[in-house]
């Protein structure tokens, strides 16, 4: 097991630093910041001046170095064009989504584990018909459609919760909570249809086992025998979508959070691609990038400790 773990994590460490260069590769554009600060009337000359200034004019190589060092430090920089210090600017941006995805995520599982349960328990009856039929219908409506019917109906017609804004939770934490109740729905009710698909089929793959079959003999009943018995091992394939579930859930509040007026990291990856502010760009999406590996290393290594055959090796010993 300890063996597992450290492949995996020298696995995380190649692909973030792959996936870092791939960023910096991709979005790389010489002196063209230079020549967006200084506009389109800018002169060559002008040019190539505030290119040297900015060390642009250097290797991509050397400036990845500089860069990719500076971030393992925490410092990602200054924008070329607004002249901000990057670094902490992100991590605010960063902090607010991940409220927003913590929460998202809190829902869908809430919603999506009896959702899903009781589909699989009831799938010959028409209440399991009805549930499976709705978890459809979810997995079709995109989050920003579910985010306007919700401020339509809470907002507009209710007038029970407000439309958008941002509370910070420090300062005013009901303030927090009434802006974020929306978001939250917003993205979990979503994601939840899409989980609850998967708890149904997983629930009814063990169903059919014979320890479940066992343990209804001795007098517990099917639920019983499910919850006591048969939730953890269907959480094991369920574990893996919501570890995709949540780089899903990041990559939707970039949609979310312009409906509601987040000041999140979608909503800043927005704003500095509109600005063409690479430099900003960059940072954000290796932030995103690093985000998705973690969380695929940490579904992993949850899937290792919560499935035991995942610790015995291919020849019979112990990992």
């Amino acid at each position: 097991m300890v063996w597992r773990i450290l492949r995996r994590l020298l696995i995380l460490v190649i692909s973030t630093a792959a996936a870092s260069f791939l960023t910096f590769w991709v979005l790389f554009d010489g002196c063209g910041p230079a020549r967006t600060r200084l506009g389109i009337g800018a002169t060559e000359d002008s040019v190539a001046q505030l290119c040297r200034e900015l060390g642009l004019d250097r290797s991509m190589a050397s400036q990845y170095l500089d860069w990719a060092g500076g971030i393992l430090h925490g410092d990602f920089g200054v924008s070329y064009i607004s002249g901000r210090a990057l670094g902490p600017q992100i991590l605010d941006q960063l902090s607010v989504t991940l409220w927003l995805v913590a929460g998202a995520m809190v829902v869908a599982v809430l919603l999506a584990v009896p959702w899903g349960l009781f589909s699989a328990l009831f799938h010959r009856r028409i209440w399991g018909t009805l549930l499976s039929a709705g978890s459809q219908i979810g997995v079709a409506v995109p989050a920003f459609l579910a985010a306007i019917l919700l401020v339509l109906l809470f907002s507009v017609h209710l007038g029970w919760l407000p439309p958008n804004g941002y509370q910070v939770p420090g300062a005013d934490f009901g303030g927090f909570l009434s802006h974020m109740v929306l978001p939250w729905l917003a993205l979990g009710i979503v994601q939840a249809a899409v989980l609850a698909r998967y708890v149904r089929s997983a629930v009814l793959d063990e169903s059919g086992q014979d320890y479940l079959r066992t343990a209804r003999s001795k007098g517990l009943t099917r639920l019983d025998a499910l919850v006591r018995h048969g939730l953890r091992n269907a959480s094991i394939p369920v574990l893996t979508v919501i570890g995709v579930q949540l780089v899903t859930i990041l990559v939707g509040a970039v949609v979310v959070e312009y409906v509601f007026a987040i000041p999140g990291i979608g909503a800043g990856l927005a704003d500095a691609a509109k600005r063409q502010d690479l430099l900003n760009v960059q940072g954000i999406v290796v932030v995103l990038v690093v985000i998705a590996l973690v969380v695929s290393f940490l579904v992993d290594l949850a899937y290792t400790l919560i499935d035991p055959r995942m610790r015995t090796t291919a020849d019979g010993g112990r990992a």
